[in-house]
């Protein structure tokens, strides 16, 4: 049997460098890291991981504007807007981990427009909804339009507090008429896409404490509290980020 090749990052994305996630997020699995662990994931597993820790490819499906209204409603329903002083992980691209502490921006706009511009949908659709593509299109604009109903410009030149009002009113409508579409599957929609695109990545699995495909190797010690010698036990395991997360009706 020939030798396994090298599966550090660049020998499995070819000679593009990546950016690599930060290790560990504040509090929780502090000193994890995901990526460590590529060596041992299959190579087309590893290659196809770690190639979303490149730079994000050019827009094929958004237009400019989409791509701002996406961008800023995916931030806020990822809980990743940056307030003044605060630097959490985004949707708006992929940041070098340059400096120290420096945590990745997950490019979850960019990794939706892939996969729009692709037809890769989920395979099924609300039969009360269009298409997903041109559902996207049709609430980014409806979104946009609230706003400057309401505060007299762009959703995504909002404030974070509009913003937040903007999406909380969808979210609250429930399964009642928003813009001639239930509200309720506009929320899934942006929803759907938005958790598959940022759990998709290293950097958001080094939130987790999650290492990444198990095969080939596998895990060996099964049960709720068991760890695997490469894993990180919860610092915060009482910590809920959703409570935490300040939103519009909430002090933070």
């Amino acid at each position: 049997m020939s030798p396994r090749p090298a599966t550090g990052p660049r020998a499995l994305t070819g000679a593009r460098p990546v950016a690599r996630p930060a290790a560990g997020g504040p509090g929780r699995f502090s000193g994890f890291d995901t990526v460590s662990q590529a060596g041992h994931w299959d190579e087309i597993t590893a290659a196809a991981v770690l190639s979303r820790l490149g730079p994000p490819p050019a827009l094929r499906f958004f237009s400019p504007a989409e791509e701002a209204v996406a961008t800023a409603l995916l931030d806020l329903l990822l809980g990743q807007a940056e307030p003044a002083g605060r630097t959490l992980l985004g949707a708006g691209g992929a940041r070098g981990a340059g400096s120290a502490g420096e945590r990745l921006r997950v490019p979850v706009t960019a990794m939706i427009d892939a996969r729009l511009a692709e037809a890769e949908t989920d395979g099924w659709r609300y039969a009360d909804m269009p298409e997903d593509g041109q559902a996207w299109r049709d609430t980014l604009g409806y979104l946009d339009a609230d706003a400057q109903a309401r505060y007299g410009c762009g959703f995504a030149t909002c404030p974070l507090t509009g913003q937040a009002a903007l999406i909380q009113a969808v979210q609250d409508l429930g399964s009642a008429d928003w813009h001639g579409l239930p509200a309720s599957r506009v929320w899934s929609l942006w929803t759907r896409y938005a958790c598959t695109a940022f759990y998709a990545h290293p950097a958001a699995w080094n939130e987790i404490g999650f290492p990444g495909p198990a095969y080939p190797r596998g895990y060996k010690n099964l049960g709720a509290g068991r760890r695997e010698p490469f894993e990180v036990a919860d610092a915060e395991p009482a910590d809920d980020p959703v409570r935490s997360f300040p939103g519009p009706d909430r002090e933070g």
